[in-house]
């Protein structure tokens, strides 16, 4: 199997270095840092065993040609690329997955190619790129794949064993969506109280923004678990989004939030993915981790009032941070 890997951040980067160490024929398509990964190959940091993976590079998907898997980790605001980067890696038998943050990844790509061809994906993994090259893996690194639109294949088993035989545990869902939804009970508050955090606990109960009063953005995971009123909100966040997902079908035990909370309290102090790419300026995944979703929530008639606060806050930091304020 020839697969390539498009968007080689902290994820595509990890999930590739574990399928090359393996032995998998593997190419990443990079652009930044394509010269020090040609020429050092990456390096993984993880309490699992450090170790050194020399993946095949491409500086354009044009170099690499069609492919068996294409692993799509790109930042969701960089999907209007996928009309320029994904046709040449593609033939009538591609399968094509994304392993993106949030919802409506699938749906752009099966704008652009057959519905049998795209594959939807998420990762459990907490993970930063901490310089070109060096990809530090804090824990876990489960994958839940599946097929859009239609029930597992045969192929759909076949990729979820080759992330096993690579040492990366992978399930295969039925409903790859609500799967989706079940990553959002933690993403939607941790990574969106993380950068509303800049706003202040008012601001995101009222969902309006003073930005001549904004403190510093140190909500790390840990931060807003230790203050009992941002602790309040975690929970208020994900009742609204597992009663979102429950009204469109998807089921998810109220329960499920207890566990996030549990879970998230191993990870210390790390910041999630929105937090760092606001404190570095970036675009933030806006679209796909909170709007789709409060879309969602307005299609299903699910009152949000505090998603819906949280959305005004991040859209106002969002256009404050464009602006360079």
């Amino acid at each position: 199997m020839r697969i390539a890997v498009v968007g080689c951040g902290a994820l595509g980067s990890y999930y590739g270095a574990m399928l090359s160490r393996a032995g998998r024929d593997v190419t990443f398509v990079l652009r930044s840092d394509f010269e020090t990964v040609r020429d050092h190959g990456v390096r993984v940091q993880s309490p699992a065993g450090d170790f050194h993976a020399h993946p095949r590079c491409a500086a354009s998907p044009a170099d690499v040609g069609p492919v068996d898997l294409v692993l799509i980790a790109l930042k969701t605001t960089a999907n209007r690329a996928f009309a320029e980067l994904l046709p040449p890696l593609t033939g009538p038998g591609t399968a094509l997955l994304t392993l993106q943050n949030g919802l409506g990844n699938e749906e752009a790509l099966a704008a652009l190619f057959p519905v049998g061809q795209v594959m939807g994906g998420l990762c459990f993994v907490s993970i930063n790129r901490v310089e070109p090259g060096v990809i530090r893996h804090i824990d876990n690194g489960r994958i839940v794949l599946g097929e859009f639109r239609r029930w597992p294949v045969t192929r759909t088993h076949a990729i979820a064993a080759m992330f096993r035989e690579a040492g990366i545990p992978c399930d295969v869902s039925a409903d790859i969506i609500g799967t989706h939804w079940q990553k959002l009970v933690w993403n939607i508050p941790f990574n969106g109280l993380g950068v509303a955090g800049t706003a202040g606990i008012g601001a995101v109960r009222s969902g309006t923004v003073d930005p001549e009063r904004l403190p510093d953005p140190v909500l790390s995971a840990a931060a807003l678990l230790r203050d009992p009123e941002w602790r309040a909100l975690l929970r208020e966040l994900m009742a609204e989004t597992i009663a979102v997902a429950n009204a469109l079908g998807h089921k998810i035990d109220p329960g499920y939030a207890d566990s996030e909370l549990e879970r998230t309290q191993a990870m210390g102090a790390y910041k999630a993915s929105t937090l760092i790419d606001f404190e570095r300026g970036r675009p933030m995944e806006l679209e796909s981790i909170f709007f789709f979703p409060q879309s969602e929530a307005r299609r299903a008639k699910v009152p949000t009032p505090r998603l819906d606060a949280l959305c005004s806050v991040l859209r106002e930091l969002a256009t404050l941070q464009s602006r360079g304020a």
